[in-house]
C-alpha cells in the first residue's frame, strides 16, 4: 500500500483507538474531544513535520469552534514569555553568526585537537552538558547547534548524527541545576527547593548520566565518527581551516555580548531577589536587551536583519503546540489522569513512583518536555495529597522529563529549535524514526540509571519514612 494511503489510515487507527479508549475510562465528552484534537495535531506533526503548523493552527480552530477553550485561554497557555525568550536569543545569536564569531571557535577547536574526531566530540558534548546547565538548554543549544552546523559543513558530513548527539548532551546537562531547563524552574518553585538542592540531588546524577550518553553515542553513531575522522585527516593542514571575514573588533563585540548575556542569565535569580523581582523577569528581560544590542549593532540593515536570523515558522509552531496542549489542563483530562494512577498503583508510594515516572517520561516523548512538566505538576500535587511521601517524586519529574525528551524529535524544545536550525541551514531535517532509535536507547538508560540512583539515596532524603 502506498505511503500516502498508509499515514492516514494510522492517523485514523490511533485516533479511533483513542476513542474507544477514552470513553471506555470514563472520560466526559469535553476531554475526549479535547484529547482527540491534541493527537491530530500531534500525529500531524510526527507523520507530516514540513506541515506541523498548519496541523497546530487547525487544532486551536477546532478547540475554539468546539469550545473547547476561549481566546483568553489560548493567549495564557500559549508560553509567551518562553517566545520573547528565544526571539531575544535568535537575534543575538544571529549577530554572532554574522560576525563569523562561531567559525572563528571553530577554527581555534581544530588547532587545538587536531585530527581526532573523538576528542572532538567529547569536547562539544561536554561543554554543550555545562553550558546547559549553566546558563540554559535553549541558549545552550543555540550556541552549540551553531558551532555544531559549522563543522558539519566543513567536512560536507551528514549533520543529523552530529545534532542528535549535541541535542542529546544539552537535555542531560539542562537536568543538573535549576536554571538550566524551564522545568527546573517550575519545580524549584513548586517543590521550595533551592539552588543547592539542585547540586546535592540533581547533578551528581546528570554527571552519572552524561558518562554513559557519550560512549553509547560512539556506539550507535561509530560509523558517521569514521567519516568525520577520514575528513578531519584529509585536511593536511587542521590549522589552515578558512575562517570568515572578521576583525578584532567584531570579535571584541561578540565576546561582549556573549559573556554578558550569560553572566546575566546565570545569576538572574539573585539580582531579581536582589531588587524584589518577580521570577524570571530578568531571564527574558536579559534576552531582549541582548536581541536589542545586537539590533542596535547592525544600524542600517537592522530589518532585514532581525527578520531573517529570527525564526519565525518554529516560534509560532510553539504558540500554537503550549495553547492546544494547555487545553486538557482546562478540561480536566489531567485530574483524571491523576486519579487514574493513584488507582493503578494500590496506594503503593514504589509503584506510585514508578508508574509516575513511566507517565512522565512517555508524556515527554510525546510533547514538549515543558508541557509535560506543566501538566504533571498539578497531578503530583494530588498525589501529596493523598498521603505519600513526594521528595523523590519531584526529582523523578526533573529527570523524567529532561532525560526522556531525548527520545523523540518534540520531546523538548531544544529538540525543536535545533530542528529549526538545521532545516534553516541545511534545508533538511530528521525523520521521525531515525531519531527514535538512539534516542529511546540513550533515553530509556539514562533515565533507568536516575531513578536507580535516586532510590539508592532514599534514606538520605529529608524526612523520609522508615520505608518506601
Amino acid at each position: 500500500m502506498p505511503e500516502k494511503i498508509q499515514t492516514p489510515l494510522k492517523i485514523l487507527a490511533i485516533e479511533l483507538a483513542a476513542f474507544f479508549g477514552l470513553q471506555a475510562a470514563g472520560f466526559t465528552s469535553p476531554q475526549v474531544a479535547a484529547t482527540m484534537i491534541f493527537l491530530l495535531i500531534l500525529c500531524g506533526t510526527l507523520f507530516y513535520w514540513k506541515f506541523r503548523l498548519a496541523f497546530a493552527f487547525l487544532g486551536i480552530s477546532a478547540l475554539l469552534a468546539f469550545k473547547l477553550l476561549d481566546v483568553p485561554h489560548v493567549i495564557e497557555f500559549a508560553g509567551l514569555d518562553i517566545i520573547l525568550f528565544l526571539v531575544g536569543m535568535m537575534a543575538m545569536i544571529g549577530l554572532l553568526e554574522e560576525n563569523h564569531f562561531f567559525e572563528h571557535l571553530v577554527n581555534k577547536l581544530m588547532k587545538a585537537i587536531g585530527p581526532r574526531p573523538y576528542l572532538l566530540m567529547l569536547s562539544l558534548m561536554a561543554f554543550s552538558t555545562l553550558s546547559a546547565a549553566l546558563v540554559d538548554e535553549v541558549t545552550s543549544i543555540l550556541f552549540m547547534m551553531s558551532t555544531m552546523l559549522h563543522i558539519v559543513k566543513k567536512y560536507k558530513l551528514n549533520p543529523v548524527p552530529f545534532v542528535i548527539m549535541i541535542v542529546f548532551a544539552t537535555n542531560i546537562g539542562s537536568s543538573a541545576t535549576a536554571v538550566g531547563n524551564p522545568i527546573g524552574v517550575m519545580i524549584a518553585l513548586r517543590a521550595g527547593f533551592s539552588f543547592g538542592d539542585f547540586l546535592r540531588w540533581a547533578t551528581p546524577i546528570s554527571l552519572a548520566c552524561i558518562s554513559i550518553t557519550i560512549p553509547l553515542c560512539f556506539m550507535l553513531f561509530k560509523k558517521d565518527i569514521a567519516e568525520l575522522r577520514d575528513g578531519m585527516r584529509n585536511q593536511h593542514n587542521v590549522g589552515s581551516i578558512q575562517e570568515g571575514s572578521h576583525t578584532a573588533k567584531d570579535l571584541g563585540i561578540c565576546w561582549t555580548v556573549l559573556i554578558g548575556t550569560i553572566a546575566c542569565l546565570v545569576s538572574h535569580h539573585q539580582i531579581e531577589h536582589m531588587f524584589h523581582l518577580e521570577k524570571n523577569t530578568l531571564l527574558i528581560g536579559t534576552s531582549l536587551a541582548a536581541g536589542a544590542v545586537s539590533i542596535f549593532l547592525k544600524a542600517d540593515e537592522a530589518r532585514e536583519f532581525f527578520m531573517r536570523r529570527v525564526d519565525w515558522w518554529t516560534l509560532t509552531f510553539f504558540l500554537a503546540l503550549f495553547a492546544s496542549v494547555g487545553t486538557l489542563k482546562y478540561v480536566g483530562v489531567t485530574e483524571h489522569i491523576a486519579r487514574g494512577m493513584l488507582n493503578l498503583s494500590g496506594g503503593g508510594s514504589l509503584p506510585a513512583l514508578l508508574i509516575f515516572t513511566s507517565a512522565i517520561s512517555l508524556l515527554t516523548a510525546l510533547m514538549d518536555n515543558v508541557l509535560a512538566v506543566a501538566t504533571f505538576i498539578p497531578i503530583l500535587k494530588d498525589i501529596e495529597a493523598a498521603g505519600i511521601y513526594t521528595f523523590p517524586f519531584w526529582w523523578a519529574m526533573l529527570f523524567g522529563g529532561t532525560l526522556y525528551g531525548n527520545a523523540t524529535i518534540i520531546g523538548s524544545t531544544a529538540n525543536i529549535v535545533a530542528m529549526g536550525m538545521l532545516e534553516k541551514s541545511h534545508s533538511k531535517g530528521i525523520k521521525f524514526m531515525e531519531w527514535l532509535k538512539p534516542g529511546l536507547v540513550v533515553s530509556t538508560a539514562t533515565i533507568t540509571l536516575a531513578i536507580c540512583l535516586l532510590m539508592m539515596q532514599f534514606h538520605l532524603m529529608p524526612n523520609a519514612p522508615a520505608r518506601f
